[in-house]
């Protein structure tokens, strides 16, 4: 049994009211909006919620773009939910405390890797529209347990990666690019998810958000807390979006949210916080 406990204001996992719930969060347009700070109405809503049942999140992003968005420098976010699950739970926090995680570059090797890398620096000269309205820098960002690929590059400011949405919306360039990297790595078992507002994910199949799932069940073997209900809140809950795979898994119930507001109607609705 582990021995780890929450801050002092939450009773132990077992002790919670709803003890075999657990809600997971997707970040981006679900607790916040993209690059941007968590609302002080969203973690009152979330503190009110851990109260009841454990809470966590599941994002494509880095645990350091996540430290930015849902907490301050001065409080570490791995203390601010039960569960954190960086890079689709690739990197994996419990209570504050890590969990065993994986790579993806050991997995897909070196050469492979520069394969993927090469022929996607290619699409973005050769291939993207020279229509796009801006391009940045950061198009591939390596990852531990995936790689994100934009386009625009991760660079771009708010308002920039707002004119290209609503530019790739008219367009679909990363649809296309998701294609032609079907068409070119089906060797590899790679899974090509778009999310958020400017790039898509890479990762071999089966680590999409699903793959957070095992440290959720695997909770009954550490606390004897067995999660037979798993809410899951997330925006892009369609086919070929990044929450599509955990919204509609058979272990979970999901949720579709629009925006951060809508997660806080629901979760009023849901779990009357």
């Amino acid at each position: 049994m582990s021995t780890t406990v929450p801050p002092a204001q939450y009773a132990a996992l077992q002790d919670r009211p709803m003890k075999g719930t657990i809600a997971l969060f997707d970040v981006d347009l679900t607790l916040t909006y993209p690059r941007q700070l968590v609302s002080n109405e969203m973690m009152q809503k979330l503190k009110a919620l851990r109260g009841k049942c454990a809470i966590g999140f599941v994002g494509g992003s880095n645990l350091a773009k996540q430290q930015e968005q849902l907490s301050t420098p001065d409080i570490s976010v791995t203390s601010l939910f039960d569960f954190c699950f960086a890079e689709n739970g690739l990197t994996a926090y419990r209570l504050g405390q890590p969990l065993p995680s994986t790579s993806f570059i050991s997995h897909l090797g070196e050469n492979n890797y520069q394969r993927l890398a090469r022929f996607c620096l290619r699409y973005i000269a050769d291939e993207v529209p020279q229509s796009i309205p801006k391009m940045r820098g950061t198009f591939i960002e390596f990852r531990n347990g995936m790689v994100n690929i934009s386009p625009i590059g991760r660079n771009a400011s708010t308002e920039e990666r707002n004119e290209f949405q609503a530019w790739d919306l008219e367009h679909g360039v990363r649809k296309a690019f998701v294609s032609a990297l079907e068409k070119e790595f089906h060797d590899l078992n790679l899974k090509f998810s778009i999310g958020g507002q400017i790039s898509f994910d890479a990762f071999p199949e089966g680590w999409d958000k699903t793959f957070c799932l095992r440290h959720v069940l695997a909770e009954k073997e550490r606390s004897g807390v067995e999660y037979k209900t798993i809410h899951f809140f997330g925006d892009k809950c369609f086919e070929g979006g990044n929450d599509w795979e955990i919204y509609q898994d058979d272990r979970t119930v999901g949720h579709a949210v629009k925006n951060p507001e809508d997660t806080l109607k629901q979760l009023e609705e849901v779990f009357g916080v």
